[in-house]
């Protein structure tokens, strides 16, 4: 071993780097081969000390060992040294004696590397410094050089001083606007003065260091492109501290214009009140003011609508010629989704209608206002000359077809498509079928053929975290059952049975772990955990010792549901080959089995009743048993939340191991462990499958986790309850309330997986309209779930065609919530409670609902002009209307 390599190998980089000093670039080259074969060896245990140690010194003698500039790139941002990489000023000391090209060529790769393989900016910025190239201005300098500027505070000055004094800053302020996601590292800090990049930027501007028409044009092109909202907050704060003059202002019309049509509503805000100004001093044409109304009147914000409204009647009362080209523009307002603008754009055009001249413009304003809402249509009819409104047809309602559960595939016969289907669970989170369907492969060919198996499987293995640690190596003994807590997502199941498969995994842990299971799972969710765990822990073992030819508990359809003829045949089969049953594969096979079907069920149970084992004798009186009575369930309530809890259930208790008869257990809504390790959703969509005939007994598990959607604003919790709707038994309190608090989500994506839940229960005829809707206004009257939320995702459940489906949910949730209206000095309203009066009145118009709705009137008759009595009298007008002949 030369000196060289004795010194990285130790960590001495200091050494390693006067060595380096000394040697030809011939030594370099052949040193080079030693140092590659000792990074192979470190990657196979990169956090062991000796590792650590290292690999600080290998990194530098690499990179100056290197004799083409993409092997230094490639060498210097390597991900397996990042952590421990080499100092900036160590890797400028070993390459300062190459050529200034091949610096330049290096550094222009390093900044075409992403920002995540975090090169450092001090090395790309002195490379450039030393080999005097043009400065890159690629996504990965760029966020190095704004990171530079925002962490050098140490060093007294200020962001204005720093900017100053960089040589490059006009090609990298121009860079700056093209770079996407850079406003949070902009906003970072302080947002005035000196010390924020927006201020700094515009005084630049003013001290002649930027250009200042390149600056605002840029600022301007950034907005008009999009982005992250950080991005938009950033960039449209340096706007404003530009603080354009009129000049600058009417020579982008254009721009404002596309802004003020599509761009996010605090740029669009920004623009409307540029192109505001400009129109009140008559520098907008009346044309430009009309297409700008026709693009703000078509936004959702009622805001920015309302503002414009403003603007037109300025405008219309100032100039009466403007009737002509401006009032088509107010009449756009007519098909708005609030009624209070509905009702402010029909006063407008009803207060300056006199005023034009041409009968094609009256002709288009009585068409329009055929968009109106019923009577607002009415009074239109008088005022703008509006057709009366026809009879209307006779309302369908529209449901989505019930979901049809999947039939798993067939049994994949070779081991090379299994190896591929075990690859794509593990990379893609599989869900139901997938898993089982690749459970029961590996079960089956490691039985018939573990060699064959393990051979195809060796692609997939290889790139497994654990597959390089010995078979005692500590951190795999703990993460595979040393650490008490057991199986974290379906993934972890396919790795322990590969690792197995592999010898990985001692059969001493594989014992332990089927015998005690997970005792330190202690929170709501450990029961159904346990009983998904315990398979896996016992398949694996049985590879080790007896292997199993097929699992019993394979499902039948994608819910989870296994036909009672199929267990009957496996269980059969079975006997033919003398194979002991496994407990707890017989267990789940057990809750998964069909008995709601009970012509089907007592069929089965007469083949069982014929094999003559203790396995069939015991299927025989599953079937046979009555329908279970369910434990009742208790409403608890603390704070925001509105839990639930439930009793026993003594059909789990007997004959069933004990990580199912956990199942049966009574249900706390607070005693449980605060502490949960099940944050996977990939593991949270398998539990409906535990016990797909007994949905209840998932959801009042799941009703803590679902409720963060709504009081915490977590994320995901919710894509569970379209599972949960197409599950079978009893729809009833805890599914409702899961369904519940999922409509009221923070986050979109959980709120479009309630209503999904919503429309499957409907299509199914298990909804609780009555139950649900009660639900619904309990929580929003404990602040767990806010009305603005609930209207979007029943104005979305509505917009499928399904009306009458949500006007019987609003017809339960509003009066609670009106009742709390008061009198005079009593509590004023519920934030967002005009927006569920909005869709209550669209889903009336649509239905044709008629009748009384309690403490509505009172409501509709209060003063003013909001939303909420807006919405009110639109509703009540709607509910008492007179049905068409």
């Amino acid at each position: 071993m030369t000196s060289l390599m004795e010194a990285v190998r130790a960590g001495r980089t200091a050494e390693a780097v006067d060595l380096l000093d000394g040697m030809t670039d011939a030594e370099r080259r052949a040193v080079f081969p030693e140092l590659k074969e000792l990074r192979k060896e470190l990657r196979a245990a990169p956090w062991e000390a000796h590792a650590r140690r290292a690999y600080p010194a290998l990194h530098a003698a690499g990179a100056a060992c290197q004799t083409g500039a993409a092997g230094a790139a490639s060498w210097l941002a390597a991900a397996d040294m990042r952590w421990f990489a080499a100092s900036p000023a160590v890797l400028l000391h070993v390459l300062s004696d190459r050529e200034t090209d091949w610096l330049a060529d290096v550094v222009h790769r390093l900044a075409q590397r992403p920002a995540t393989a975090r090169v450092p900016y001090e090395l790309m910025s002195a490379l450039v410094r030393l080999s005097g190239c043009p400065v890159p201005t690629t996504d990965a300098y760029v966020r190095g050089w704004v990171q530079h500027i925002r962490g050098n505070w140490r060093r007294g000055n200020t962001v204005l001083d720093r900017l100053r004094s960089d040589p490059h800053l006009a090609e990298l302020v121009a860079a700056l606007f093209g770079t996407n996601d850079i406003g949070g590292l902009l906003e970072w800090g302080a947002n005035e003065g000196p010390n924020s990049w927006n201020d700094a930027l515009a005084r630049l501007t003013v001290e002649g260091a930027l250009d200042r028409r390149a600056t605002v044009d840029g600022c301007v092109a950034r907005l008009l492109r999009g982005g992250t909202t950080a991005d938009h907050r950033a960039f449209l704060r340096i706007l404003k501290s530009l603080a354009l003059t009129r000049e600058e202002q009417r020579e982008r019309v254009a721009d404002w214009l596309a802004l003020a049509s599509d761009a996010v509503s605090m740029v669009a805000s920004h623009a409307q009140s540029v192109l505001s100004d400009l129109a009140l001093d008559g520098e907008l044409t009346h044309r430009q003011l009309a297409e700008m109304s026709g693009a703000v009147l078509f936004r959702p914000e009622r805001t920015l609508v309302r503002a414009q409204l403003v603007l037109l009647g300025k405008v219309l009362t100032r100039d009466a010629a403007a009737a002509d080209e401006l009032l088509p523009a107010v009449a756009q307002a007519f098909g708005h989704e609030d009624a209070g603008v509905q009702e402010r754009a029909l006063k407008l055009a009803e207060r300056h209608a006199k005023k034009v001249r041409s009968d094609e413009v009256c002709t288009g304003l009585a068409f329009a206002a055929e968009q109106l809402s019923p009577a607002l249509r009415g009074r239109a009819v008088g005022t703008l000359g509006a057709a009366p409104a026809e009879a209307a047809l006779v309302y369908e309602e529209v449901l989505p077809p019930v979901p049809e559960p999947a039939r798993l595939a067939p049994v994949l016969a070779s081991v090379t498509e299994l190896a591929e289907e075990v690859g794509a669970a593990l990379a893609s989170e599989a869900d139901v079928s997938g898993f089982e369907r690749t459970l029961d492969g590996l079960v089956r060919h490691a039985h018939h053929d573990p060699e064959a198996l393990l051979k195809a499987l060796e692609p997939v293995t290889a790139r497994r975290w654990w597959a390089n640690a010995g078979p005692h190596h500590n951190l795999l003994e703990y993460r595979f059952g040393g650490n008490r807590q057991g199986i974290f997502n379906a993934a972890d199941g396919l790795d322990l049975l590969l690792a197995t498969l592999r010898g990985k995994v001692g059969t001493s842990t594989l014992r332990s772990m089927l015998q005690q299971g997970t005792p330190d799972r202690t929170c709501v969710h450990g029961a159904l955990s346990e009983a998904f765990d315990a398979r896996l822990w016992e398949v694996a073992y049985r590879i080790r010792t007896e292997p199993l030819p097929f699992l019993l508990s394979t499902p039948t359809w994608s819910t989870g549901l296994l036909e009672p003829e199929e267990l009957v045949e496996r269980l059969d089969a079975y006997r033919s080959l003398g194979a002991r049953i496994a407990a707890a594969d017989f267990a789940q096979a057990l809750l998964r089995v069909r008995r709601e079907d009970r012509s089907a069920a007592v069929a089965a149970a007469e083949r069982a009743a014929a094999l003559g084992t203790a396995e069939g004798t015991r299927l025989v009186r599953w079937l046979t048993a009555d329908a279970p009575v369910r434990p009742v369930l208790r409403r608890r309530t603390t704070d925001a939340r509105v839990l639930a809890e439930s009793g026993e259930l003594p059909e789990l208790k007997p004959d069933f191991p004990h990580a199912f008869r956990l199942l049966g257990d009574p249900v706390s809504a607070f005693a449980g462990s605060r502490y949960c390790s099940h944050w996977s959703d990939s593991l949270r969509v398998h539990w409906p499958a535990v016990v797909p005939e007994a949905r209840e007994l998932v959801a009042v598990r799941l009703l803590r986790e679902v409720s963060a959607v709504a009081v915490d604003d977590t994320r995901g919790a919710a894509s569970v309850l379209p599972l949960l709707a197409e599950s079978g038994g009893e729809a009833g309190e805890a599914t409702h309330l899961c369904v519940a608090y999922g409509l009221g989500a923070r986050h979109a994506e959980d709120r479009l997986a309630a209503v999904d839940a919503l429309l499957v229960l409907a299509a199914r005829g298990q909804l609780d309209a009555s139950r649900l809707g009660a639900d619904l206004g309990e929580l929003i009257r404990h602040g767990a779930v806010k009305p603005v939320r609930l209207a979007e995702s029943l104005r979305t459940t509505a917009g499928t065609g399904a009306n009458t489906t949500v006007w019987n949910l609003l017809s339960h949730i509003l009066p609670p919530l009106l009742a709390d209206l008061g009198d005079g000095g009593a509590a004023g309203p519920v934030r967002g409670l005009g927006d569920l009066l909005a869709v209550a009145a669209e889903c009336a118009e649509r239905s044709g609902a008629r009748g009384d709705l309690p403490h509505l009137g009172r409501a509709a008759e209060r003063r003013g002009s909001s939303r909420l009595v807006a919405e009110a009298r639109r509703l009540r007008g709607t509910l008492t209307a007179e049905v068409a002949a």
